[in-house]
């Protein structure tokens, strides 16, 4: 849960015609209601275990275990603030979801000798996205749209109900366990943001992931979402992004120039065998224009996605090219989550700073293709 992206729109034609893709929320939970805080605690349920399952953007996360079953559970830890009220708001009322990691319990605790929100959600097992990539022999187009289909389950959910993630990265897409068969869920609320009364004007985002109308001053909304989508659906098949520095920056001005003109390509030999109507997708997915980006509810119903067990088992570079940057990777990711952690400070009204410079080994052999 540390690095990748971030984009917008509001949904300029609704939700009419999702059909079997509609979104199931409970409808036992109230749109505007707050979440009610346990005060008792933690302690009392809960064990906390001193193992570090990982880093949020707004806090850890520990192993816990129900005291009565020994269930084990991921526990949170938030500093009680508006903005960390708003995102177990978010995130509570959307957890209703086989796409979303579901939060069991919240307490208002001290903890460490300060207020903070205790979340304790589903332990999501199986890892990250990437990571489990990198652990195949092999990968084909039809996984990689079988990825790619759940990721947009999750969003549908989220679009429906005119929520925007705005953090939408391979971090934050979690495995529930290691079997063959897991269920790939969505993570970490921290720049969610209900988009039902005005358009999104802060400039939050992890920069391999940024959409062209978060790097300006226009307002942008939940399409930011079906940028990063389109993003990740790239990186997955092939195993690099579409936009990245060539400067040691972790977003430089050519990356900028290069993400505001929709400028990537579909260089050899990685996508020679990828299927047009997957190239095609991302096509829809990366214009630079937010009116024009596909709605999560087209998405849905592109025949790549609608149909993706019917999509051809091509084998792909992806496992090899991510597991040939496994180390550089880690890197960006660490590099990157220090960024967002300075973009992140009073981000509601923060004129964002310059990411320093840094050695950034990651794609070395991407920039012998050209760029800037």
């Amino acid at each position: 849960m540390s690095l990748f992206y971030r984009f917008g729109r509001r949904g300029r034609r609704g939700n009419k015609g999702m059909g079997d893709n509609q979104s199931t929320l409970n409808s036992n939970i109230p749109h505007n209601m707050s979440p009610s805080f346990k005060k008792i605690a933690i302690t009392e349920e809960y064990k906390i275990s001193t193992n570090v399952l990982g880093l949020g953007i707004n806090g850890k996360v520990l192993e816990c275990f129900h005291l009565k079953t020994d269930e084990k559970f991921a526990l949170k830890i938030l500093v009680d603030n508006a903005k960390s009220r708003r995102e177990v708001e978010i995130h509570r009322r959307a957890c209703e979801h086989q796409n979303i990691v579901y939060i069991k319990d919240v307490y208002e605790n001290i903890y460490n000798g300060r207020k903070s929100l205790l979340v304790v959600m589903e332990c999501m097992e199986g890892g990250e996205l990437f990571s489990r990539i990198q652990k195949k022999t092999a990968f084909t187009e039809r996984e990689a749209a079988e990825v790619v289909e759940s990721i947009g389950q999750a969003l549908l959910h989220l679009h429906t109900w005119n929520i925007a993630h705005r953090d939408l990265k391979p971090e934050n897409l979690l495995y529930k366990d290691n079997s063959p068969n897991s269920v790939l869920k969505l993570t970490d609320f921290g720049f969610a943001k209900e988009t039902t009364t005005t358009n999104l004007n802060t400039p939050c985002y992890t920069p391999y992931y940024v959409a062209p109308e978060v790097l300006g001053p226009e307002k942008y909304d939940k399409s930011c979402d079906m940028w990063s989508l389109g993003v990740i659906m790239y990186i997955l098949l092939c195993g690099f992004p579409p936009f990245y520095s060539n400067h040691g920056l972790a977003i430089s001005p050519g990356m900028k120039k290069r993400i505001r003109n929709g400028q990537y390509e579909f260089p050899s030999p990685e996508w020679n065998a990828v299927s047009e109507e997957a190239k095609q997708l991302i096509r829809k997915l990366l214009k630079t224009d937010p009116t024009e980006r596909l709605t999560i509810t087209e998405f849905m119903n592109h025949p790549w996605v609608k149909q993706c067990s019917q999509v051809p088992m091509t084998p792909l570079h992806s496992v090899k090219v991510l597991k040939e940057e496994e180390d550089n990777w880690e890197e960006v990711k660490d590099e990157l989550t220090k960024a967002l952690a300075t973009m992140r400070v009073n981000y509601d009204g923060v004129k964002i700073k310059e990411v320093q410079a840094s050695n950034n080994p990651l794609l070395q052999r991407r920039k012998q293709k050209g760029g800037s």
